[in-house]
């Protein structure tokens, strides 16, 4: 089964430039089909109450496999998920689970990248676009990529996990991990040159 992995082609301090960079990515792409997915971590009642008004078709969760294990029956359905209109706004609640997630799967591209980056910068964060499509160029001897086509934008992290908080955003360019001959960097280079960036780092994998 082939996996993909992503390359960090762009760091800044400033989400707006990491957005930018990550949208001239998306032109070199077929968008077709693509969509946009997004999660934050949310520390305090404030930010998951300012997500909660700021992103009212976000999903809401807590990821605490101690507390699953302890009541597996999900009495407040955080593990699954629960919809930001069913979600109390009692700020006993909400502090009781910290610290939540909010996430929007597969919305169409432009739909609410501006909003959430408005939101979640000061966060722990990740936009994704997925279903992308990246062009065959045969003078570098690369095959055009579906399956594999995605760009993302780490908002103060260091991973595609979110497990560990940095200082600074990421635009990291995803591909179809070869079999050892570098050719996904070699794609991976050629996509940043089209934006005018380079590769600056090594992979993260999937």
């Amino acid at each position: 089964m082939s996996v993909d992995v992503a390359y960090p082609i762009f760091r800044t301090d400033d989400p707006a430039s990491a957005l930018r960079v990550a949208r001239q990515l998306l032109k070199v792409g077929d968008q077709q089909d693509a969509c946009v997915s997004v999660d934050v971590e949310l520390r305090t009642v404030e930010d998951a109450l300012h997500a909660w008004r700021a992103l009212p078709d976000a999903w809401f969760r807590k990821e605490d496999t101690e507390d699953w294990v302890r009541d597996p029956s999900d009495p407040t359905g955080l593990h699954v998920g629960v919809h930001a209109p069913q979600l109390s706004t009692d700020p006993a609640f909400l502090l009781a689970h910290l610290p939540l997630w909010a996430s929007m799967l597969d919305q169409p591209v432009g739909s609410i990248e501006d909003r959430f980056t408005a939101v979640a910068s000061r966060h722990v964060a990740e936009i994704r676009w997925s279903c992308l499509g990246w062009p065959k160029v045969p003078e570098r001897g690369l095959y055009a990529e579906f399956k594999h086509a995605e760009v993302s934008v780490l908002f103060n992290a260091a991973t595609r996990e979110l497990d560990e908080r940095i200082d600074g955003h990421t635009v990291l360019v995803h591909v179809r991990r070869g079999n050892g001959d570098e050719y996904e960097e070699r794609q991976a280079s050629w996509l940043a040159e089209q934006t005018g960036q380079t590769v600056i780092g090594p992979p993260q994998p999937c």
